[in-house]
């Protein structure tokens, strides 16, 4: 069988990540960004050993970056991440699905149709892949800004968004700090799950808990809404028991107040690990003078993506609602 191109690129970076992880005796995640700057300045850092140099040089010369599409490059790096992360990174770093991300992408396309130029954002956004899927799906002019506290990950997101020639201006913060950033027509994000530490932080937030820790998903929710546009909209990926915790009553009483949900996706179990790590995509919109609740939510129960009729009669039925919804 061929190779696709996406194949052939991840292997590239795969070997070249791992030459530079032994050489250097750093992680394979770390080594994965001196990889991608390497390919994305074409040359080896000034700093490096000759040896090095060398080996990286003749890896350049065995790749055309120019001759990928972006969505080859996003992929093929991906993989690489998916690759490091496997050994190393906490539950809350998982990268979002692949079928995710390209769901959240049609729900934001749908959504935005009549936005002339779009402003997104997503304060979690780990390697920006979520982002940079969602930016493959709109054409449209778009200004997209992406938060994320983890040096590692910020980095290899900054370098594959340049490699990748999509524009985004990243916060290196913790997400629940204030932004100087003026409020967006769209956030996406697949929201991290857990309690959020700052105990301190979390008491300028109306979804605080009464006592211990907050939950940093609630907390996201309502810091995604306050950077949000009257009558923007906010997908977010969400575990499946966010209204059933013990904070969820809260929860649900700020959303009633301050937004609307217009749907609910379920994610097919099969996606997941466990059924404990199964997810949803809950599409809310910010009040405005002239929103209001869908007279039915959009409420789907997906198929297994691997069912393709399954899946195009959901994509069918929820095109027609979408197009009730938008008159």
């Amino acid at each position: 069988m061929e190779k696709t191109k996406v194949e052939t690129l991840f292997e590239w970076l795969d070997s070249t990540t791992m030459i530079i992880e032994q050489h250097e005796n750093e992680t394979y995640l770390e080594s994965l960004v001196i990889c991608l700057e390497t390919l994305f300045y074409n040359s080896p850092e000034e700093t490096m050993d000759d040896i090095l140099s060398h080996k990286l040089e003749t890896a350049l010369g065995k790749v055309d970056i120019s001759s990928y599409k972006s969505d080859e490059i996003r992929k093929a790096i991906q993989f690489a991440i998916l690759k490091g992360m496997k050994d190393t990174t906490q539950q809350q770093h998982l990268l979002t699905p692949e079928s995710v991300g390209l769901l959240v992408g049609y729900l934001a396309e749908k959504l935005t149709k009549d936005v002339k130029e779009l402003r997104v954002f997503d304060p979690a956004s780990g390697t920006a892949n979520l982002l940079t899927t969602v930016m493959g799906h709109i054409d449209k002019p778009m200004e997209t800004f992406a938060s994320e506290v983890d040096p590692t990950l910020i980095q290899l997101a900054v370098i594959s968004a340049n490699i990748q020639q999509r524009k985004i201006e990243f916060f290196h913060q913790d997400s629940l700090r204030p932004f100087l950033m003026d409020p967006v027509d769209l956030v996406v994000s697949d929201l991290p799950v857990g309690y959020y530490p700052d105990d301190i932080r979390a008491k300028n937030f109306q979804l605080k808990a009464d006592e211990g820790h907050s939950y940093a998903h609630h907390l996201f929710i309502e810091q995604s809404m306050n950077y949000t546009k009257e009558a923007g909209y906010l997908i977010f990926v969400v575990p499946n028991f966010l209204f059933d915790s013990d904070q969820s009553d809260k929860l649900h009483a700020y959303i009633q107040e301050y937004g609307h949900i217009i749907g609910m996706l379920q994610l097919p179990d099969s996606i997941f690990k466990s059924e404990k790590q199964a997810k949803s995509i809950l599409i809310l919109q910010k009040k405005g003078e002239n929103t209001s609740a869908p007279k039915q939510p959009l409420l789907v129960q997906l198929p297994s993506l691997k069912n393709t009729k399954a899946m195009e009669d959901i994509l069918a039925q929820m095109n027609n609602w979408f197009a009730s919804y938008k008159n």
